[in-house]
């Protein structure tokens, strides 16, 4: 999944960090650079506290949707990646049926986001439960 992050920076402190899509999700980093990698971490924590505790994973919203927010005015837009096939422990191979056709756009559009296909079927699944419960 791919959530946007808002980076502020105040006189004379840290890079802080906030995740819109992930209320309470918030990191910090003395660079734009150890901010960007504490943001996946935090992200990554967050979500998996989420799936111990049975809640379900808000799907990210474009920026555009955010940036409308005062809280944000100010800051400057990310994107953080998160494979949340490598979340939330072991992890079960599965074999599943799909006609080829599905399989072949499943892997393209994979590719052309930088995620594999079991982090494809794990995110449109937990965006789908996400916004069908």
């Amino acid at each position: 999944m791919r959530y946007p992050i808002v980076i502020h920076k105040e006189l004379h402190s840290d890079y802080g960090v906030t995740v819109p899509d992930l209320p309470g999700c918030f990191s910090a980093g003395e660079s734009m650079n150890e901010a960007l990698t504490m943001a996946q971490e935090a992200i990554e924590t967050h979500i998996e506290g989420m799936l111990i505790d049975g809640e379900p994973v808000p799907p990210p919203q474009n920026i555009e949707g955010h940036m409308d927010n005062p809280d944000f005015a100010d800051g400057v837009w990310a994107i953080v990646e998160v494979d949340l096939s490598k979340l939330s422990g072991k992890t079960q191979r599965v074999n599943i049926t799909l006609p080829e056709r599905l399989l072949t756009m499943m892997d393209n559009y994979a590719m052309q986001q930088g995620e594999s296909r079991s982090g494809l079927i794990a995110r449109a699944t937990m965006e789908f439960i996400a916004t069908h419960s």
